[in-house]
């Protein structure tokens, strides 16, 4: 692998730096307002199932970074709470799917337009030009980061 360029050293340490501090703006306007009742994790969960509906136990909790027996507990109050649902694998009945109810992407939209509105505000403090820089960047960066495809769950 080539040595990374100075940019590109550069780009990474402001990555570095920002996107954690971005990260932690998030959850404090998500737990102030909450949103939907949702926790951070539990509205990454259901923004996970909504875009990869079917999807595993275990490939959930890949992404979402949490052991399998945590993600089971959280995952089991979220179907408690009637926004996810369990069901098999077709042709393969041993293998346990997850997928939004109504009432979980009724949460997960108020939950997105809750962070999105609080977000905006912050943002609203960028002049146009500034914020045609930030979503130029956003745009740029997307599909160096696009999650990999959840690969076959292990039986």
């Amino acid at each position: 692998m080539p040595p990374l360029s100075h940019s590109a050293k550069t780009c990474a340490n402001i990555v570095l730096e920002v996107v954690p501090m971005v990260m932690r703006t998030l959850r404090v306007e998500m737990r102030q307002h909450r949103a939907a009742d949702l926790s951070v994790v539990q509205f990454r969960t259901l923004n996970y199932l909504n875009n990869h509906p079917g999807t595993s136990l275990s490939a959930v909790g890949e992404h979402i970074g949490l052991t399998l027996p945590a993600m089971s507990t959280l995952v089991d109050g979220l179907v408690e709470r009637k926004l996810v649902k369990r069901g098999a694998a077709a042709g393969d009945r041993r293998r346990i799917t997850l997928v939004l109810t109504e009432p979980g992407q009724t949460a997960l939209n108020a939950t997105k337009a809750a962070a999105e509105a609080q977000l905006a505000q912050r943002l609203a403090r960028l002049s146009p030009a500034d914020c045609a820089v930030v979503t130029q960047a956003m745009q740029i960066l997307r599909p160096l980061f696009v999650p990999e495809p959840p690969g076959p769950a292990a039986p």
